[in-house]
């Protein structure tokens, strides 16, 4: 099987509905396909309709957004936890309620210098979506300020802009916790991106670790092929799963459905390992 267990919707910050990115994931002949938007489960059943027409099958999953004490941004893939659990919900909704204001706060600061507005990010969009930078990128792009979503995040939405502003999220073994007390699989995602900017050392994993984190998301474009060998490493020593994943994002980035894989064998351990919900469709 060609499984892929990190792909994102218009839901959160990818140019596809969940309906069309699971259609793409059947012509990329994805066997199986998980929805992993930012900090949102809202997308679930409107692809789960899609897999069932299709015969893909769907993995759902989230993909939440953290910050250690020392403001590094960590991302962790959550898989087939309850998406009604209290706690985590509380939790996301904090964040979610967070990267609004920030965002808002960051327009208003580019305004200064760029004919950009609230109004017109919203445009970008879609209705229940969690906001999110990539929106006021695909802004600057209909402004022709910048010539992609890649150039804006590399000129204008970086840490280093004088446009950046912080959010509250919460730490990621906080979320690794919630996400396992909600009866989720909790994976580190593309855990090596130095590309993205500062990455968490030892410490912070083995607190991930502690509190019960049960995967490494590896073969992902933005770990580096020297640092997937030590993650690979770091697996073995913690008898911790191996995925791979494309992080699809539609035209928002230049990843493609399918570019690296999760063996149908992790894909099992994630569904035993899992209490809060299940895949829809059968493993072949």
């Amino acid at each position: 099987m060609r499984i892929d267990l990190h792909a994102h919707s218009n839901v959160s910050d990818g140019t596809e509905t969940p309906e069309v990115l699971v259609e793409s994931a059947a012509v990329a002949g994805l066997d199986a396909v998980a929805l992993t938007d930012h900090d949102s489960t809202a997308g679930w059943k409107r692809a789960e309709h899609a897999a069932t027409r299709l015969g893909v099958v769907f993995i759902p999953g989230m993909e939440v957004s953290c910050r250690t004490d020392a403001g590094i941004s960590v991302h962790v893939l959550s898989y087939l936890h309850d998406p009604t659990h209290p706690g985590l919900l509380e939790e996301i909704e904090k964040s979610r309620s967070a990267r609004l204001s920030r965002a808002q706060r960051m327009v208003e600061l580019m305004s200064d210098d760029f004919p950009i507005s609230w109004p017109l990010v919203q445009q970008f969009v879609t209705e229940g979506a969690t906001v999110g930078r990539p929106h006021i990128a695909d802004a600057l792009v209909a402004l022709g300020i910048v010539g992609t979503r890649s150039e804006a995040f590399e000129r204008i939405l970086t840490a280093r802009s004088p446009y950046w502003v912080s959010h509250y999220a919460p730490h990621p073994a906080a979320a690794v916790g919630l996400i396992r007390e909600a009866g989720g699989v909790p994976v580190f995602a593309h855990p090596s991106a130095f590309n993205r900017g500062r990455v968490v050392g030892g410490a912070v994993i083995n607190e991930m670790i502690d509190a019960g984190l049960l995967g490494l998301e590896v073969d992902h474009r933005d770990n580096p092929e020297e640092a997937r060998e030590d993650l690979r490493r770091l697996a073995r020593e913690h008898d911790l799963l191996v995925t791979g994943s494309s992080d699809y994002h539609g035209s928002g980035k230049p990843n493609l459905l399918g570019e690296n894989v999760t063996s149908q064998e992790t894909l099992e351990r994630i569904m035993q390992s899992a209490t809060g919900t299940r895949v829809r469709g059968a493993l072949s």
